[in-house]
């Protein structure tokens, strides 16, 4: 059975709480359970973990290696910053799919540089809950080809 990680970032815990007109009205819990749903119809196996912390989410990224085919991950503000992340996700060489819930290139100017662009296989932004479903379908047909 096919696995993947699911790596929620800071501030994601608040959604459904913060600025819920930019991030939609829906909880963290109520997200993951969706990426349950799907995994379960799809047959296969999800992670989920979210993290404030910059070097929680780069361990997480550094022991999904030889356990999971594919990482989906939202890395929420360390998208613009995290030199760590990416460098993370280029060392273990698991395809990894990024998604945000917010189209980031229509906000403020900060936030339409992704660091991990050049290091995952393709980005998903804009489409609310839906750019984890996306992102989790993306994952799932680049786990399968492998």
């Amino acid at each position: 059975m096919k696995r993947i990680l699911v790596l929620h970032g800071p501030n994601l815990n608040l959604l459904g709480k913060r600025e819920p007109q930019i991030y939609g009205k829906f909880s963290l819990d109520e997200i993951n359970k969706e990426i349950e749903r799907l995994a379960e119809k799809e047959k296969v196996s999800v992670e989920t973990f979210q993290s404030n912390s910059e070097g929680e989410l780069v361990t997480r990224v550094q022991e999904a290696m030889g356990r999971f085919h594919a990482i989906v991950i939202n890395p929420g503000g360390y998208t613009h910053t995290s030199v760590a992340i990416r460098d993370a996700i280029a060392a273990v060489g698991i395809p990894t799919v990024e998604v945000h819930l917010s189209n980031i290139y229509q906000r403020e100017d900060f936030r339409k540089k992704s660091m991990l662009a050049d290091v995952v296989v393709g980005q998903i932004a804009g489409f609310g809950l839906d750019s984890y479903l996306l992102g989790l379908r993306a994952a799932i047909g680049i786990a399968e080809k492998r």
